[in-house]
């Protein structure tokens, strides 16, 4: 029977694929795009402080993330309520971004004592969204164009069905018996999840957060900063085609070179971001020194990078200073240009523009 997108796809094929996967070109890609990740890895780890990375490109990633579910938040907004218990004075958009990045940490903490799966997965739904959701057990939902409301896509049914499919899944995230390359392997995951669609709401968000994780997962990655939402939303069009091609025509060259591509390309552009970022550091390092010298401190300069909307209590937290000298070295830091203090209500905020900027700016470094 052929597809037909107004009826549930109960018939979505198991994994692993019957098609040859591992084309010429799918294997040339790889290899470009396992390099792209190398370095990035190898970068990554220059950075003294892992927390300067933690803290910063996984908010990029949710922000992205979630514009491509058309929930729509600022750089700004995401960075000012990041801290701890900061998240509720946010506006919704802010708040679920922001759950976005809690539920990649949260992910990436549960790597180290158990590996993904499909309560990884309902895990990462919940707290992304913030309720209490589990795998789909009524019918009825379906995916429409947003602009013409036509019925693209109606995912399998039943809620017993969804299960084997995920149980299936998540035998393939593991299985390594057709030695199929790592990223090959993303890349068929990611369109099977995303073709379960096993939440009623969600499933983008939390098939993005497990692409990061999968690659730690499997060691091409240290820490989940690659930026990969980027290409995603730049090419949202292409993205939704071909996924949807896989589906209605088993066209699974395409798709898998768009995926592999997008690794590569955000790897080299997360790269150059990591590589502006450390400069910056040795710049910031070298000025405090020269101009602020009675005050400087290597965990000073760091603690302005891991919290770039920083606060006074952030250097009492620290162990940096106490309170009256802490908000003094943040003054003077302001004194001399290298933050900006803006108050916000009741809040005093010392922000370190330079790194907002880098961090901010499309283009790479």
């Amino acid at each position: 029977m052929p597809f037909d997108p107004a009826r549930a796809y109960n018939a979505l094929p198991v994994l692993p694929p019957k098609a040859t996967l591992e084309t010429i070109a799918v294997l040339k890609a790889c290899i470009a795009a396992r390099a792209a990740l190398a370095e990035l890895k190898a970068v990554g780890g220059l950075i003294p402080d892992q927390a300067v990375l933690i803290n910063s490109i996984p908010l990029l990633e949710a922000q992205a993330s979630s514009a491509v579910e058309n929930i729509v938040t600022t750089s700004d907004r995401l960075f000012r309520f990041a801290g701890p218990g900061r998240e509720a004075d946010a506006d919704p958009a802010t708040k679920e971004a922001l759950r976005y990045r809690t539920a990649l940490a949260e992910g990436f903490r549960r790597l180290s004592s158990r590996p993904l799966s499909t309560t990884s997965a309902v895990e990462i739904c919940r707290t992304i969204k913030g309720v209490e959701i589990d795998v789909r057990a009524t019918p009825g939902t379906t995916l429409v164009n947003d602009q013409t409301g036509e019925v693209v896509y109606t995912p399998p049914e039943g809620s017993a069905h969804l299960r084997d499919l995920l149980a299936n899944w998540e035998m393939y995230l593991h299985g390594e018996d057709d030695g199929a390359d790592p990223l090959v392997r993303l890349a068929v995951q990611h369109y099977q999840f995303e073709a379960i669609h096993p939440f009623t709401d969600g499933n983008g968000r939390t098939g993005r957060v497990l692409n990061l994780l999968y690659l730690v997962e499997q060691g091409l990655l240290d820490i989940p900063v690659l930026y990969l939402s980027r290409a995603i939303i730049r090419n949202k069009g292409d993205y939704y085609r071909l996924l949807h091609r896989v589906t209605s025509e088993g066209a699974w060259e395409p798709w898998l070179l768009f995926m592999i591509e997008a690794v590569r390309d955000t790897a080299l552009w997360t790269t150059a971001k990591v590589r502006g970022i450390r400069s910056l550091l040795h710049e910031t390092v070298e000025r405090m020194r020269r101009e602020a010298p009675r005050i400087y401190s290597r965990e000073l300069a760091e603690i302005i990078f891991v919290q770039p909307y920083c606060r006074i209590h952030n250097l009492v937290d620290a162990g940096i200073a106490q309170r009256q000298s802490a908000a003094a070295y943040l003054k003077t830091l302001a004194g001399i240009g290298i933050l900006e203090e803006r108050k916000v209500g009741r809040e005093r905020l010392f922000i370190n523009p330079l790194l907002l900027r880098l961090l901010t700016a499309d283009q790479e470094g």
